[in-house]
């Protein structure tokens, strides 16, 4: 447990650097780290933790190196700008436990910017709240890590243990940055990750799973229209078929959703068909996400997606012959619960007492998060704790500075007990 007056001092270290922190996050959050375009947003965290003598790994993720691992999700673009960064910082002498502190840089995309109030990629503060894409999720719990350690410098203080700040790709669709970590051989005893929780810890996750569905049809003029097949509209009893798959799974229910009416959700996210206005289509793709239970196999849920598909087609004249692909990309997310983190679970609890003088609320989410790659494939307690954040995914998405500067004191402090301090 922490020395009080140590305690005091990290959290009037955080005080003391959070307009600098604001400041910075804002200008992270301006730099559009679309998939595909991160680059110059990792160039930033580079810079930002040669600034602090730590030992930069910067490396373009090679798809050979991990497609065969356990997690991997396939991809349909180019890695060719997917780099990941990690600043390590080791101790003189190793006294305390490792830590990871992990973020994503990649962002989703904004939807039209007529309909933010504005522009998505120039932050700015409105009370309490920073605005702009990916303000909340999860550019300022990924700079607030940065924050955290630098706390401590502020007082003289490194950590006694190895810590490694990562900033990666590829978290909003697949999780291969976080994959290509461990790859690369980055290992802790325990994780922190600053997703927009709430100034929660995430006790459980969802799995995940992308997919599109492929659809033919037979194509005529619209003259004759019923002597073809519409594959645009084909697409919609597939689609009714899988939202009746989704009531199924949510009515078997899992003891840590009570709480969620309606935990499961299968989202068409696009749709495309059709290549002449005068032509009935000859073909449609639509993508889905989906989300599953604990306890669900991969193998189980694609043989039910599968299934629902081929026995939806079999009710329509034409897809009964010419039957829908099923095509896996993106996100094949196992479930998470956090198990065997008492230790880190405890020592998180200790330094939310000190920072929010209340106790840790702990919540289950319908999401996903990299956290399930620490704790199912490196044995490592991932606590996904993070700051209040709204709109995440949507318009004038926003974060909490309130909450943020909590969280990362939080974070200062459970760095400080974890890990031990010495003298910089």
């Amino acid at each position: 447990m922490l020395d009080q007056s140590l305690a005091a001092d990290i959290i009037g270290a955080v005080s003391a650097g959070f307009d600098a922190q604001v400041k910075e996050t804002a200008a992270l959050t301006a730099l559009p780290s679309l998939r595909g375009r991160e680059a110059t947003a990792q160039d930033f965290m580079a810079e930002r933790y040669r600034a602090r003598n730590l030992s930069v790994d910067h490396w373009k993720i090679d798809v050979a190196d991990i497609e065969h691992l356990p997690g991997f999700s396939p991809v349909a673009v180019s890695y060719e700008n997917a780099f990941n960064v990690v600043g390590t910082h080791r101790p003189r002498e190793v006294k305390g436990r490792s830590l990871i502190l992990n973020g994503h840089i990649d962002v989703v995309p904004t939807g039209p910017h007529d309909l933010w109030s504005r522009p998505p990629f120039e932050p700015h503060v409105e009370g309490d709240w920073l605005y702009g894409r990916g303000s909340g999720d999860m550019k300022a719990g990924l700079y607030g890590c940065l924050a955290a350690f630098d706390a401590l410098d502020r007082l003289g203080l490194r950590p006694a243990a190895p810590v490694y700040l990562q900033s990666v790709v590829e978290e909003e669709c697949t999780g291969n940055g976080a994959l290509a970590c461990l790859q690369r051989g980055y290992r802790a005893d325990a994780a922190i990750i600053p997703e927009p929780m709430g100034d929660s810890l995430l006790k459980a996750q969802l799995g995940v799973m992308w997919f599109q569905v492929k659809l033919r049809g037979k194509p005529v003029h619209v003259a004759y229209a019923g002597t073809g097949s519409n594959a645009i509209e084909a697409a919609y009893p597939v689609m009714q078929a899988l939202h009746a798959l989704e009531e199924r799974w949510n009515k078997e229910r899992h003891e840590i959703w009570t709480e969620h009416k309606h935990p499961i959700n299968f989202v068409v996210s696009k749709i495309e068909g059709g290549d002449w206005t005068s032509s009935v289509p000859a073909w449609c793709t639509f993508d889905m996400r989906i989300s599953f239970y604990p306890g669900m196999e991969l193998s189980r849920v694609r043989q039910d997606v599968e299934d629902t598909v081929r026995a939806a087609a079999q009710g329509h004249s034409y897809l009964a012959n010419n039957p829908p692909q099923v095509v896996y990309h993106g996100f094949q997310a196992e479930p998470y619960v956090l198990k065997n983190g008492d230790a880190a679970i405890a020592c998180l609890e200790g330094a939310h007492r000190l920072a929010f003088n209340a106790e840790l609320p702990k919540i289950a989410t319908t999401a996903t998060t990299d956290a399930r790659f620490f704790g199912l494939y490196a044995d490592t307690p991932a606590l996904v704790y993070g700051p209040l954040s709204e709109d995440i995914h949507g318009f004038d998405e926003r974060v909490s500075l309130s909450s943020l500067k909590k969280i990362t004191q939080g974070m200062a402090l459970f760095m400080a007990d974890w890990c031990g301090v010495e003298k910089r």
